[in-house]
């Protein structure tokens, strides 16, 4: 990597928006493919669009919403924000995205992840009691799959293979594996001596408190060989054309989604007065003016020294009018910013 690198994930989320109207999955899905239309052509690096396996999120197969967005794009980079590979297949992960890397030129990106959600450890049986070596065996065998073109390979948890070829082969050389990382100290600290890039999850609380994840992250990865690896800051937020309107915009369907999950998480419903201050500089939020947006952007690279960092629209009941202009301001006016202050830093 060589510029700051900006772009979008999303999860496609299900909302009812102000006045009760649920968008249907189809006409969302569609959404997203034109969001992602809008943010190659003002000149976002980045979108990227993760799993889920419930009723409330519209994406459980980001391979195949990529393959549309490929179709409508031509430059920007096409990320998974996760796969969850606990659950699922790494021979067809890599497959899927291997194909998807030869529709688009090399564009393809892998973000693996154990995802917020359980609904697919059911779903695919497996047992919970098996979260942590699921995902360690499953990293393990998809860094495998992407290192060599035939494999001979055996784990706990899937079938072995015996010197069987696995196609097709991508055109990036290495295709890209992004390790997907919620603030445990062990599992920044792993991808790093593994030499992966890690996409580092802030959506609440202050971003500051992080620095020491981060910092495991590049130690470990200078001290296995491996120098400084790559590593991007995920975050919500929303931009309009003033702070006002980009908080009171962001402000019902950032309530109504963490009210949705906290009922079952056990947390408490989400206040104004809260929101507000996570909005600040010193908070999690990125929702503001392009200036404010700006300004806590380059403030974070001072504490994370990161190269890429993704912001998640909570655009579930937002009008797509208002996203579009969202992208728009992230795209022309945001990115050109931080990119030209970046570049004058040493």
């Amino acid at each position: 990597m060589s510029a700051f690198e900006l772009g979008l994930y999303t999860f496609a989320e299900l909302m009812p928006d102000a006045s009760g109207r649920l968008i249907s999955p189809a006409d969302r899905l569609r959404n997203v493919v034109d969001e992602a239309r809008l943010a190659d052509e003002v000149g976002l690096d980045v979108f990227a669009v993760g799993e889920h396996h419930r009723p409330d999120f519209a994406i459980s197969a980001p391979a195949v919403v990529l393959a549309a967005i490929a179709e409508r794009t031509s430059r920007i980079r096409l990320s998974s924000s996760v796969n969850v590979i606990s659950s699922d297949d790494p021979v067809r992960i890599f497959q899927e995205f291997a194909t998807l890397d030869l529709l688009s030129g090399g564009r393809a990106e892998i973000m693996a992840g154990r995802g917020s959600f359980i609904e697919s450890f059911p779903l695919f049986g497996y047992d919970l009691h098996d979260y942590d070596s699921l995902f360690a065996e499953k990293l393990e065998l998809l860094l495998a799959l992407r290192a060599s073109e035939r494999i001979t390979w055996s784990g706990r948890h899937r079938a072995a293979i015996d010197d069987q070829g696995v196609y097709p082969r991508p055109i990036q050389d290495p295709l890209p594996v992004w390790v997907a990382v919620g603030g445990t100290p062990e599992s920044a600290a792993r991808t790093g001596l593994l030499g992966l890039p890690m996409a580092l999850a802030i959506i609440g609380g202050e971003p500051a408190r992080f620095a020491p994840i981060a910092e495991l992250h590049r130690r470990a990865g200078e001290q296995a060989g491996h120098g400084r690896l790559p590593m991007s800051i995920n975050s919500h937020g929303f931009v309009a054309d003033d702070p006002q309107t980009a908080a009171d915009d962001a402000w019902p369907a950032t309530k109504a989604l963490s009210d949705r999950i906290g009922r079952e998480r056990g947390w408490s419903p989400i206040t104004r007065e809260a929101y507000d201050q996570s909005t600040t500089l010193h908070g999690a939020n990125l929702i503001g003016s392009p200036e404010q947006v700006i300004e806590k952007i380059l403030y974070q690279h001072g504490i994370f020294g990161h190269q890429r960092f993704l912001m998640q629209f909570i655009m579930g009941s937002l009008p797509h009018a208002k996203v579009m202009r969202a992208i728009e301001l992230l795209g022309t006016v945001v990115a050109p910013a931080v990119r030209a202050e970046l570049a004058e830093r040493p």
